[in-house]
């Protein structure tokens, strides 16, 4: 019921099954996520430390790049501080509004720099995307032909979205309609 989850994992342990699995369930309902990776004072390092170990949790959670990772350490308070403040920022994100025109100036941007698929002679049209909601932002994209659309495309599509407007911890949702005759 939370609209964001601070997924709190062991330094020492690193990222756990169960760890993956909650992170799974609440990407799944599109969540704010931020990883907060607790006993950080306990951890031995050097100055490739925190860049190795954002590696290997941004491995491990790959369906979730979008994530804030912190560092913290409940014990010391060590950036404890910046954990709030990563909260809001992605309350800020999950509750961005983009006007229908501003996003649709991205999408045909996008659209001109890689050509929508196309299958048997016939090519994805997008007539026009419009953002329908917030927490997590949602934006539905009307077609010519829903099965054109590959899940890759949609992916291009929410990075160009993501490079525009930042949504740093927050997924996005993008919902396909394919647009009847005549409307």
């Amino acid at each position: 019921r939370a609209d964001i989850v601070v997924l709190v994992i062991d330094a020492v342990e690193g990222v756990t099954e169960q760890d993956a699995k909650i992170a799974g369930i609440a990407h799944d309902r599109g969540k704010g996520i931020i990883i907060a990776v607790n006993k950080w004072d306990a951890i031995e390092k050097d100055d490739k430390t925190i860049y190795r170990f954002t590696e290997k949790v941004r491995n491990i959670l790959s369906f979730m790049t979008y994530a804030e990772i912190v560092f913290i350490s409940a014990v010391t308070g060590q950036r404890l501080n910046k954990l709030f403040d990563t909260i809001d920022m992605v309350i800020q994100n999950q509750s961005l509004r983009i006007s229908t025109g501003v996003v649709n100036e991205i999408v045909v941007e996008a659209t001109a720099l890689q050509q929508p698929p196309a299958d048997k002679g016939k090519r994805l049209k997008i007539f026009y995307t419009t953002q329908v909601g917030v927490k997590p932002p949602t934006f539905v994209t009307f077609v010519n032909n829903k099965e054109l659309m590959h899940f890759s495309y949609l992916r291009y599509l929410e990075n160009k979205l993501r490079e525009a407007f930042g949504f740093r911890g927050t997924s996005i949702k993008i919902i396909v309609r394919q647009k009847k005759q005549g409307d």
